[in-house]
């Protein structure tokens, strides 16, 4: 007779996981899934995460430090150039191009930067409530925006009171 042997059972093999990964010049942490660490890049929202998801083929529950090379330099392709509608694009009829783009990081930055520059040098109703440091879209300012420079409040006076004499023996009842 034959002695059988145990079958030697494999344990799964462990995939390294990053605890940091580097996606469009943004650190995300490995322990999140896809969903909530591509909103850590600027410009991608969750809808923007969704469709990235959806045009990838990566599931979103996927955690970001399991993803390997090819599929971070697919993800950073398909957030660069988004399939997405019109209306989910955040740079629709660019001012100089006339373009529908989708801007992510640095040039979301810039963007803002120099339109809020062009709006002050043209003077226009946003552009100086801009550049005097009011609310832009309407908001009242009645009891809000009224601190300027080094949180300073405006249109508060403050008077300096003396302070409460001291409850000694003659300051009690009797």
């Amino acid at each position: 007779m034959e002695e059988k042997k145990p079958a030697v059972q494999k344990k799964p093999e462990k995939r390294e996981t990053e605890s940091l990964v580097r996606i469009l010049s943004t650190d995300i942490p490995g322990s999140r899934n896809l969903y909530s660490g591509l909103k850590k890049i600027k410009g991608v929202s969750f809808p923007i995460a969704k469709a990235v998801s959806k045009q990838t083929g990566i599931p979103l529950s996927k955690r970001i430090g399991e993803l390997s090379k090819e599929e971070i330099s697919v993800i950073s392709d398909a957030i660069k150039n988004p399939i997405i509608p019109a209306f989910m694009m955040n740079r629709r009829s660019d001012f100089e191009t006339g373009k529908t783009l989708h801007l992510i990081t640095t040039d979301l930055d810039l963007t803002k930067e120099f339109d809020i520059k062009r709006m002050k040098k043209m003077r226009s109703y946003k552009g100086i409530r801009h550049a005097s440091g009011l609310p832009v879209r309407g908001q009242r300012t009645k009891s809000h925006f009224r601190k300027k420079g080094k949180n300073k409040a405006v249109g508060v006076s403050k008077t300096k009171t003396e302070p409460a004499p001291a409850k000694g023996k003659e300051g009690g009842k009797k």
